[in-house]
């Protein structure tokens, strides 16, 4: 008890600290009277940021909004209907992660799908999958992948082992993105962006030079950066100093996880099993090379390919404001949806289901 209690108190020390050393670097002449507006793309940082009240923390000239960092946020309706048409087929089984199966899709959902019977379950890994449809030969067992390049490695290595096997009635629908073509496509239409915090769980399987595009080809200061409160806030205190002299590059703020290298390994077997795919991001629309759709070697593993479905396309609840919150665009609070008809009981959009939604983070810990 006296540890965490020495624990706690060391971190509140380090937050102190780097939150003096930011107000500091934010009085310089060169800043006082700029507006500086830093976008994290990372849903574990979007919870962690309200989670600890870190924008409460900041100088009046440094402005924190989220961007598209959720994987099941950026997830569009029209995909979702494509999965919900899957799982209905007869002897088919839907497994996905827990927030998926909550997406509101038009009025249906894959929750209120396997509500009515269809055969939907929730895991915490495709490998679970993969035991669940070599134990029930009879069924097609479909993982619905999401994520972004730190999930898609652990997808490519259990179609792999499906393959070794002959596990053949296993398929995956892939949902899984890319990261770098979003970015640019959100930053060339968001000019309003002084300064990017990067996912470090991605970085530690792409490496921190993946994201060199940033300040090579966008010129804006890119970190990135860890979880924790007090890393969070030295990333933010690296971008503003990086302002204050008036360079711009890229910095890991979190090398006790993430080198400049690649893993090699997990990329290698992406690079294997998946290829880049044009992709449909909600919020920001189609995206060249923006997702991971599986190489002809493996096609045969394609769940949309296997089941050859076709779904009228679903529109988005026009009233729903998820994608502008995605763009860094509008703050969830100030949604006419939000905490009234759109809540975590009733979400009307991703960004409320998801525990990384920003919608989600609002509602629970900066509600009035």
């Amino acid at each position: 008890m006296e540890f965490a209690q020495e624990k706690r108190e060391d971190k509140s020390q380090k937050i102190s600290l780097l939150t003096d050393k930011l107000a500091n670097i934010c009085a310089l002449p060169a800043l006082t009277e700029r507006k500086m507006r830093f976008m994290e793309v990372c849903g574990t940082h979007t919870m962690s940021v309200y989670r600890h009240g870190l924008k409460n923390l900041l100088p009046h000239n440094v402005e924190l909004i989220s961007g598209p960092g959720c994987p099941v946020c950026v997830t569009p309706a029209n995909l979702l209907s494509q999965a919900l048409a899957i799982a209905r087929l007869p002897g088919v089984i839907m497994t996905s992660f827990g927030d998926m199966l909550r997406v509101p899709v038009a009025e249906d959902s894959l929750l209120k799908a396997r509500a009515e019977g269809c055969d939907i379950r929730l895991i915490t890994s495709p490998l679970e999958a993969l035991e669940i449809a070599a134990s029930q030969p009879d069924k097609q067992v479909v993982f619905l992948a999401v994520g972004f390049e730190t999930t898609a490695p652990l997808s490519a290595a259990t179609i792999k082992k499906a393959a070794l096997r002959g596990i053949n009635n296993f398929s995956v629908f892939s949902a899984h993105r890319l990261m770098p073509q979003a970015l640019r496509q959100l930053l060339a239409s968001n000019p309003r962006i002084d300064g990017l915090l990067l996912p470090g769980h991605v970085a530690a399987i792409t490496g921190s030079a993946y994201f060199a595009f940033i300040p090579q080809e966008l010129g804006l200061p890119a970190t990135v950066a860890g979880f924790e409160a007090e890393e969070i806030m030295a990333a933010l205190l690296a971008l503003t100093q990086q302002l204050a002299n008036q360079t711009c590059c890229l910095e890991n703020s979190y090398t006790r996880a993430v080198g400049k290298e690649a893993n090699s390994f997990a990329i290698n077997i992406m690079e294997e099993v998946f290829m880049a795919t044009d992709a449909y991001w909600r919020g920001l629309g189609e995206i060249k090379l923006s997702g991971l759709a599986l190489k002809p070697a493996y096609l045969a593993y394609d769940a949309l390919s296997r089941f050859n479905i076709s779904v009228t396309k679903i529109a988005e609840n026009p009233l729903c404001r998820c994608g502008d919150v995605l763009r860094g665009e509008l703050d969830p609070p100030k949604c006419p949806l939000f905490s009234t008809v759109c809540h975590p009981e009733n979400p009307q959009g991703a960004c409320m289901v998801s525990a990384e939604g920003a919608c989600a983070a609002a509602f629970k810990y900066q509600r009035p």
